[in-house]
């Protein structure tokens, strides 16, 4: 029973690793910068799209849609977290370089991307949304 108490605590390790970090610090040398700056688009979609939803149900008041308004919230907050992950722990760790030559540029724009989506889970704004993919957008041509 021991044995298998090991083997599955280190294998939850490893699944919940690959989960919380999303790619390797080895550094491995595999990047597909495009790949996650699209994924960012669809977490801000979702931000959007849950900001929708939460105005629609907040004005109801049976159990179902208070059930399905915590789901809007939770899922909001998933993926406004989901992008401050991946420029986290992806663009500044492993893309941004402090010897490039427009790093402070650079670096002022992914905070930005950073900042937004913290507001975005503060709050149920559609402006903040529509900021925020024009931040990640603005990131693109870096990734190019």
């Amino acid at each position: 029973m021991k044995f298998f108490n090991l083997i599955t605590a280190i294998f939850s390790f490893f699944i919940l690793s690959a989960h919380l970090f999303g790619h390797c610090q080895v550094p491995c040398g595999i990047y597909d910068d495009s790949a996650r700056i699209k994924q960012m688009l669809e977490d801000v979609a979702t931000v959007k799209k849950s900001n929708l939803n939460i105005s629609i149900l907040s004005n109801k008041s049976d159990a179902q849609s208070s059930q399905q308004l915590i789901r809007w919230v939770q899922n909001k907050e998933q993926h406004a977290e989901n992008i401050i992950s991946t420029t986290c722990d992806y663009f500044l760790t492993q893309r941004l370089k402090p010897g490039q030559e427009d790093y402070v540029v650079r670096l002022s724009g992914h905070h930005k991307v950073i900042l937004l989506a913290m507001k975005a889970k503060q709050n149920c704004n559609a402006q903040v949304a529509l900021d925020l993919r024009n931040a990640i957008e603005a990131l693109i041509p870096y990734y190019d």
